[in-house]
């Protein structure tokens, strides 16, 4: 349908599923995808600039993907750290059921694949990672990270990769006119056209 898009939350058009072989935390896997969410055909760019210039995540704690797709960062995280609890977070129904066949897949117990709504609202997050959806609109990503990144622990970050063209120094500017004084924002890498942004709680 033309006006599916990968951030619809029951995408409508007939599930197709595609296997596709990737690299996660220096394995290979055979995963799933479909049509109907962000990126079927392979690990997309910015998520590779993101995972390959951000450090190893906690070893424990509640650790969030947000925006997870059908889910490298959460596999990611869940086997660099198969102590810690991943939240796969994101609105499509069709990436979450993804998020939990490739984890069956890759053989990680240790994801919560879940919409916004299903994350406890006291949990906060010792790492947050994420290629948001930038195409929802200014002001729907604007929203999103003003909900999610009030949730990071102290001493901890959060790591965003925004595509230059897309408008990542805009989003640098309007994150530090608006996090609280006790966040700090820094550009971690520049590779690929892509920004990776660190979101530091002091």
């Amino acid at each position: 349908m033309a006006s599916e898009h990968y951030f619809s939350e029951m995408p409508e058009s007939e599930l197709k599923f595609r296997q596709i072989r990737v690299p996660l935390a220096d394995q290979t896997f055979e995963l799933t995808t479909s049509n109907g969410i962000f990126s079927p055909e392979r690990i997309d760019a910015g998520t590779q600039v993101l995972l390959a210039n951000t450090p190893p995540a906690p070893p424990g704690g509640n650790l969030l993907d947000l925006g997870c797709g059908w889910g490298p960062i959460a596999l990611t995280l869940a086997l660099q750290s198969p102590h810690a609890t991943v939240w796969a977070v994101d609105v499509n129904s069709r990436a979450l059921d993804l998020v939990r066949r490739n984890a069956e897949a890759v053989g990680v117990t240790n994801i919560n694949a879940v919409t916004p709504e299903d994350v406890p609202a006291d949990l906060s997050f010792l790492s947050i990672r994420s290629n948001p959806p930038i195409r929802v609109g200014k002001n729907e990503l604007h929203g999103m990270l003003e909900f999610w990144l009030p949730r990071l622990d102290p001493e901890s970050d959060a790591w965003l990769v925004v595509q230059r063209n897309l408008g990542s120094d805009s989003l640098h500017r309007w994150l530090e006119g608006w996090l609280p004084a006790d966040f700090a924002v820094s550009r971690a890498a520049t590779n690929k056209g892509y920004r990776v942004l660190r979101v530091r709680r002091k």
